[in-house]
């Protein structure tokens, strides 16, 4: 948000600060400023300049201008603008000398956007009236101080100027002056009906009707006001409805009124697929949901967001139908964000303006338009529709609980001092508390407790005035809560096994969602997404870590990823509450090799995560690869999947995914860490190669043996596999080392030939053959 110092100037009586002091004053006291901008410093200098004649200079599209720049004298100026022509006031800036297409030139002239008074470039500025010399009628350099929008987003009255001068004025006590005429707001019986069909969607619709009026470029000060904040002005009409928008915070609309038709206003929510044609030349299909400013017989604006493209002020426009209202600040938000339109209206009615502001802004309208309007005149009174307005919220302030909240003494007429500034009523009915009265401005979505005027005040009085000091509250031991102490300690696994953690939004859209195969319409879908592609609540982490490997494998050949989040799924009751279960999912890409080895370390990991786990081979999901798949198995329920993405998700590379549920694992219960005494009898051990079919899985290969091992097994390994001559092409070996011990002897070597012989004799019965 951009406010102009000069503008500020004119509301705060006596206003001696400097633009950078003012800067750090507000970021101080009321919004952090993000820096100032020069802006029109060329004004300074230029002056009102009558070209007296112009001559064309060989071989360029340039002339040689001689101007009457007043006291200075005559001066031969090189101009390449289209309407330079004698007779022409323009404006004249004494830059120094220099040789342009062989002629001196000495000085310019400026066009608007030279000057920063538009963003015109076409030519210099054409000027009605002036004495040549003289500066440019109410034009002066201005210091544009630029605040963040965050930090004034419960403030709505701050999104104008005279609100931010208000806040200038009570921190350095001086007066404020108001630039709204009230008296100037016509009497008698309105020219205009309005019908409001829900005065919650609509607190307050007012308007005016105006007749004999001239569109044309609004004046070089009302031009420059504008531009210098970032506004485009368009004519003198428009413009003025977005200096009153600046000013007051206020969003105005004008409608062509001989393009409406009848003699109603109605403000109803739009019909189901009606449609409409809005300023930016877009055409939008609405729905109930939507709320519309209509005539008799269409949609005319999208209320609180954009006005009409049907009913636009034009240079044919004769009679004028000032529109100011207030709308709900959620219903603005709604259409704003389905339509995909955020403008300067929308984004100050979403803020929750106040609803007395409608008449303020037609008020300041009347005296603003006799201006760049002359002869302009109004036709009927005021219409005016509105909720019935709530009264003045009173709250209670104990000084001595403010004292306590601030940390500081505070002496009652300085709290008051304080809270009269801003324009806060306040009395004191019993000793020792105030009674404090919200401003409407303040009143909105502001001001609703003793909290809040604790902190008008702490800021008023600076919080660097407030001993740092820490609360006297006693201690306990914290509940450490199971889930998230279990996340944690997944989350040094992983960290320990090289993975680096990630964190992705818990929405998707409806294009990531099919590209794994989900059906959007199983989805939790979000009413006011934050953007268009995140209108689902995701069922699944796996889109967030595959853009993820995307991103990432464009800059690495190899890396490791890992995120804990929650999967959201609907309930089949409609009333229900949809259930959100955490999940582990974990990646790792590989740039180079076939991706088996990535699967078998992702079962290394799970291994390390859920000691004893299996791997059971699955039947693939669309987004697997059709072969590489498998179901996580521990403690005899299925806990999760590894499985590698499938190719056609991956461009170049594989990755090995590892999905767990962390609620089926929570609900297993914890691992019981059990001592096991160290081994003071040698192991011994020895190799066995299973002949088997190609499809033949290792770990049904590994119970086998395990089974026939019995007790005295310690462990079995999987060294190697096998496939080529002098094997069947159907057939591979798959060896394993298998591991004997007992915890109170050594074994001798006849009870581990048994055991290998027991073991050799089992599997053949199954029906393999083996090698030793």
């Amino acid at each position: 948000m951009k406010f102009s110092y000069n503008w500020i100037r004119e509301f705060v009586e006596d206003l001696d600060y400097a633009p950078p002091l003012l800067e750090k004053l507000i970021t101080m006291k009321t919004a952090e400023c993000e820096g100032i901008e020069p802006a029109g410093e060329l004004l300074a200098q230029a002056r009102v300049a009558r070209v007296e004649s112009v001559a064309p200079i060989p071989g360029s599209n340039a002339v040689k201008a001689l101007v009457d720049v007043g006291w200075s004298g005559k001066k031969t100026v090189v101009c390449g603008a289209p309407n330079c022509r004698p007779g022409l006031l323009t404006a004249y800036v004494p830059i120094g000398k220099k040789t342009i297409h062989g002629v001196e030139s000495d000085g310019m002239l400026a066009s608007g956007a030279e000057l920063g008074l538009s963003h015109d470039r076409a030519g210099v500025i054409e000027i009605n009236d002036g004495k040549p010399g003289t500066p440019l009628v109410d034009c002066a350099p201005d210091s544009v101080i630029d605040i963040d929008n965050k930090s004034i987003t419960h403030r709505p009255d701050l999104w104008g100027h005279h609100g931010m001068a208000r806040e200038v004025a009570a921190i350095l006590g001086h007066r404020l002056k108001d630039p709204v005429k009230l008296n100037l707001l016509p009497g008698g019986a309105p020219s205009v009906k309005v019908q409001i069909e829900d005065l919650d969607l609509c607190p307050r619709y007012s308007a005016l009707l105006f007749e004999n009026v001239t569109i044309k470029p609004s004046p070089l000060w009302l031009q420059f006001r504008l531009t210098s904040i970032g506004l485009n002005p368009i004519n003198n009409i428009v413009d003025v409805t977005s200096y009153i928008m600046a000013e007051l915070a206020q969003p105005m609309h004008a409608f062509d009124a001989d393009l409406l038709h009848g003699d109603t206003i109605f403000v109803r929510p739009a019909k189901s697929g009606e449609r409409v044609r809005a300023l930016n030349d877009a055409e939008y299909t609405l729905d109930r949901s939507n709320l519309v400013i209509a005539d008799s017989q269409e949609a005319i604006a999208l209320a609180g967001v954009i006005g009409g493209a049907d009913s636009a002020i034009t240079d044919k426009t004769k009679r004028l139908l000032l529109e100011s209202a207030n709308f709900q600040a959620a219903s603005v938000r709604k259409t704003s964000v389905a339509l995909k339109l955020r403008t300067d209206a929308s984004m100050r009615f979403e803020k929750a303006q106040d609803p007395a502001n409608t008449v303020r802004a037609l008020a300041r309208a009347v005296e603003l338009l006799q201006e760049v309007s002359p002869g302009l005149g109004l036709v009927g009174g005021l219409a005016d529709q509105k909720k019935q307005i709530a009264p003045p919220r009173v709250i209670q302030l104990p000084l001595d609980w403010l004292a306590r909240k601030l940390g500081r003494t505070i002496e009652p007429a300085e709290v008051r001092r304080i809270l009269t500034r801003l324009e806060f009523a306040v009395t004191e009915p019993t000793p020792g508390e105030l009674s404090v009265t919200v401003p409407s401005w303040r009143g909105t979505k502001d001001i609703s407790g003793k909290e809040d005027l604790a902190e008008e005040v702490g800021r008023m009085l600076g919080y660097d005035s407030i001993t740092p000091r820490a609360p006297l509250v006693a201690t306990s031991v914290p509940y450490i809560d199971p889930e998230l102490r279990f996340q944690r300690e997944l989350r040094q696994v992983l960290v320990d096994q090289g993975f680096t953690e990630v964190y992705n939004y818990s929405f998707i859209s409806e294009e990531s969602a099919r590209t794994f195969g989900f059906d959007p319409a199983t989805h939790v879908r979000v009413k006011n997404p934050i953007a268009s592609d995140q209108e689902l609540m995701r069922t699944s982490l796996l889109p967030g870590i595959w853009r993820n490997v995307l991103e990432n494998s464009k800059r690495r050949d190899a890396f490791r990823l890992f995120e804990i989040g929650l999967e959201i799924h609907q309930q089949n009751n409609d009333g229900d509450l949809p259930q959100e279960i955490p999940h582990l999912m974990a990646t790792l890409y590989e740039r180079q090799g076939d991706g088996s080895a990535g699967l078998f370390e992702m079962k290394r990991v799970a291994e390390c995560i859920l000691p004893g786990a299996k791997a059971c081979p699955a039947e693939a999901y669309p987004y697997e690869h059709p072969v590489r798949s498998a179901n996580i198995v521990w403690r005899g329920a299925q806990v999760g999947r590894i499985f590698e993405l499938h190719p056609g998700l991956v461009k170049a590379g594989r990755a090995a995914m590892l999905d767990l549920n962390l609620r089926a694992i929570q609900s297993l219960g914890p691992i019981d860490a059990k001592y096991q005494p160290l081994r003071r009898f040698p192991s011994s051990a020895f190799d066995l190669s299973v002949i088997a079919d190609l499809r033949a899985q290792a770990g049904e290969l590994e119970s086998s043996l395990r089974s026939f091992a019995r007790e005295l097994l310690e462990s079995i390994e999987f060294v190697r596999q096998y496939t080529g001559p002098p094997l069947p092409e159907n057939k591979k070996s798959v060896s394993f080392r298998v591991t004997v011990a007992s915890p109170d002897r050594t074994l001798s070597s006849e009870e581990v030939n048994d055991i290998r012989a027991r073991i050799m004799e089992g599997m053949r019965n199954l029906g393999y053959e083996l090698r030793v």
